[in-house]
């Protein structure tokens, strides 16, 4: 009996154990940023921010870039919200911005050496490099209508 017992415990803790799990997880592949003018947002993200060009059509509006320290990592799609864009994104993105919510954040590894370099450039910060609970934290302006929080944990 008291066999019977442990193997219907074993099975439960190991149902459990497996619940939620996918037998073939995915990984983030590509994000996107809603941004009005996609040419415009590629220089931002290359030439300022310092990603690479993971593809860029400007005739088409389609910019993707990506981090120069993850060659597999995470593209970050430049999604145009105009010529013609769709109402809704454009709505959800002023009122992002509006609120002062950041759409995405970036770490680094030497956040105050990042803020000074991206200050230099004419970045214009809407909250200033703080400590926080986690850690430290900043949240510039994209010049796209994209607030962005840049962050450093402990």
């Amino acid at each position: 009996m008291m066999r019977i017992v442990l193997i219907i415990l074993i099975t439960i803790l190991i149902s459990l154990h497996t619940m939620g799990q996918n037998e073939h997880p995915m990984k983030i592949a590509m994000v996107s940023v809603l941004v009005e003018d996609p040419v415009k947002a590629f220089k931002f993200y290359t030439e300022i921010l310092g990603f690479e060009e993971v593809m860029y059509s400007p005739e088409n509006y389609l910019a993707i870039v990506k981090s120069p320290l993850d060659a597999e990592g995470v593209t970050l799609l430049l999604e145009p919200t105009e010529p013609g864009g769709i109402e809704i994104a454009k709505k959800f993105k002023k009122e992002l911005y509006q609120m002062g919510m950041p759409v995405i954040s970036f770490s680094s590894d030497n956040i105050q050496k990042t803020v000074e370099e991206l200050k230099s450039k004419g970045v214009k910060f809407k909250k200033e490099l703080a400590k926080t609970d986690y850690g430290y934290e900043a949240i510039f302006d994209d010049d796209n209508g994209n607030y962005i929080q840049l962050f450093q944990l402990d």
